[in-house]
């Protein structure tokens, strides 16, 4: 089996797992499931979010998403528990397909990691 044609039922799997958890069985989309891992980093789950603080969370995902494949590094934890990261590489310049791709790859790889999918 092709790596994309692994990557596409790993997405899916997941896609519906988080789904049924989180949304009622409306399929999440990509930006709902970064904002998930953010939370899921941060660790304060019962907290209602402003603005703001919900693009925070959507870049501490990011970054811990993309840290194995060398583009950050964790830094430090702040006084009030938020997660920083230092760019240790730039991203590549990628079309937004690439990027989305990257990111799918970065999300199974994480909730491989966490348990959550095999």
């Amino acid at each position: 089996m092709s790596r994309d044609t692994v990557l596409k039922e790993r997405w899916e799997l997941l896609v519906g797992r988080l789904s049924a958890k989180f949304s009622d069985g409306d399929l999440l989309e990509l930006d709902a499931i970064i904002y998930l891992v953010g939370i899921q980093e941060l660790g304060q789950y019962h907290k209602k979010y402003k603005k703001d603080e919900k693009v925070n969370l959507m870049h501490i995902a990011i970054c811990r998403l993309l840290e194995p494949y060398g583009y950050y590094e964790f830094d430090f934890f702040d006084a009030d528990g938020w997660p920083h990261y230092k760019i240790k590489e730039e991203l590549p310049a990628l079309k937004a397909g690439e990027q989305s791709v990257l990111m799918k790859e970065a999300i199974v790889d994480y909730f491989m990691e966490k348990g959550f999918i095999d």
